[in-house]
């Protein structure tokens, strides 16, 4: 029988204060392609694991501009260049009366920039995760937790790795196929 390839290790611990002492603990270790899965929240544990910031903002910004800039230039053009018409003697590019539709094809661009911009950062929908082929893996909705270093890390090692894991007193270290 072929043995999928590893996607990484898991280690199940029993309470939140052990899992962020072992998340610290295996950063220090230069351990980088780390993740980890709780029940609830844990405060720290994102700057812990390297968790660092993301480019939605970014995102959101350009999302916005794109909205701003695209939706004057959809009433300068008709206006100005397209079909100009002289109401009441104003001038064609009477900017006031364009500020309202602006500011809401900003808030429009920028808020669906907003939505799939974090849904492709975050790879959903993800109906399907390595995770979810280790057993114990069901209880970390409920009252487990569990720290993983991936394959993919640079410092990972089969061997070297599940022994570090080991030292760090976990219930229980898992291999995690792909």
């Amino acid at each position: 029988m072929k043995r999928q390839p590893l996607y990484g290790l898991m280690a199940e611990f029993h309470s939140a204060e052990e899992l962020l002492e072992a998340a610290k603990n295996t950063y220090e270790a230069g351990y980088r392609r780390l993740d980890a899965y709780s029940p609830f929240p844990i405060e720290g544990l994102a700057d812990t694991i390297g968790f660092s910031r993301t480019r939605l903002p970014v995102l959101v910004l350009l999302g916005g501009l794109f909205g701003c800039c695209g939706g004057f230039f959809l009433q300068w053009w008709p206006n100005v260049i397209g079909y100009p018409l002289n109401v009441g003697g104003k001038p064609y590019d009477s900017w006031p009366a364009f500020i309202p539709i602006t500011f809401e094809m900003t808030i429009l661009c920028a808020s669906l920039t907003a939505t799939f911009g974090m849904l492709a950062l975050n790879g959903l929908p993800a109906p399907y995760h390595p995770t979810f082929n280790v057993p114990r893996f069901a209880q970390a909705t409920k009252d487990r937790f569990f720290l993983m270093i991936m394959a993919e890390d640079p410092k990972f090692d089969p061997e070297q790795t599940r022994q570090f894991l080991a030292e760090l007193n976990p219930r229980e270290v898992s291999e995690v196929e792909s």
